[in-house]
């Protein structure tokens, strides 16, 4: 135990399952970059889920890079500040939704040629099921 607090600074405390399980995914990630072999996977995972520390951890992890945090999803509309708006000023409401409709990517309309050229072919058999030549 004291070997642990000399190496870092501070009290050595405990690590969950979830550090481990979290050490362990950022190994395979180190191994799926080629960073690590399959030799040093399996021996680091063993040694993350015999870990006793974070500090034990840490240092299963030292030598990868940092793991970029996930984007933060954007900004999203809250209707009931819109709702709110709309009865107090709504001029501001409408600057507040024109803010947001600007900041999130459209969606295209999924397959618009597909459901015009099925109306289409529905109106090219009618208009040849009711010919007056036929």
């Amino acid at each position: 135990m004291s070997d642990a607090t000399s190496q870092h600074a501070g009290p050595a405390v405990r690590a969950s399952d979830a550090e481990r399980e979290h050490t362990v995914a950022l190994l395979r990630h180190g191994f799926t970059d080629g960073r690590l072999t399959q030799a040093e996977l399996e021996e680091r995972a063993a040694a993350a889920y015999a870990a006793r520390t974070t500090a034990e951890l840490s240092d299963l992890t030292a030598d990868l890079p940092a793991q970029k945090q996930p984007p933060r999803p954007g900004r999203v509309l809250d209707r009931r500040l819109l709702c709110i708006l709309l009865c107090v000023h709504p001029p501001a409401a409408l600057v507040y939704w024109l803010l947001f409709a600007r900041r999130q990517p459209r969606k295209p309309d999924p397959k618009p040629a597909t459901a015009l050229s099925a109306g289409t072919g529905d109106l090219l058999a009618t208009i040849e099921n009711n010919e007056p030549g036929s």
